[in-house]
This record gives C-alpha cells, structure tokens and sequence, in this order.
C-alpha cells in the first residue's frame, strides 16, 4: 500500500501566481523526494501604489513516502 505525506508551504514571486507555485514545488523538491501533486489553498498578492509587486501562494505538496520495510 502506498502512502503519500502533504506539507504546507508558501512560496512567492513577482512573475506571477503560477511562477509562484512552480517556487513552491521547486523549494520543496529540494529536501523531499517523489512530489506527486500541488494544490494551492490560497492566492495573495503584495500591492505598491496600483501595482501588483509580489504574488504569493499557500500550498499543499504531497509525496510519496519512501518504503521503510526492514529487509
């Protein structure tokens, strides 16, 4: 039986909601292994004057965990 594990991470960028999604999964990818999906709990952004500078996201990443059986 397979068993995923889901952390929450926030993530930013100033390229755009999606930029920051693909920044999630690329920090997250670098201390855990076999990411199999993203969902984004939720979008913000950081406005200056009437401009959008920095778009941020809450996302949830899920992962396979890696088999633990004594062999």
């Amino acid at each position: 039986m397979s068993m995923l594990k889901v952390i929450e991470v926030l993530a930013e960028s100033d390229e755009g909601f999606d930029a920051a999604a693909r920044a999630a999964v690329t920090q997250a990818a670098q201390s855990v292994r076999n990411i199999k999906s993203v969902y984004i709990k939720e979008m913000n952004a950081q406005v200056d004057g009437d401009a959008i500078t920095r778009y941020r996201v809450n996302a949830k990443i899920s992962f396979l965990l890696e088999d633990q059986t004594a062999g």
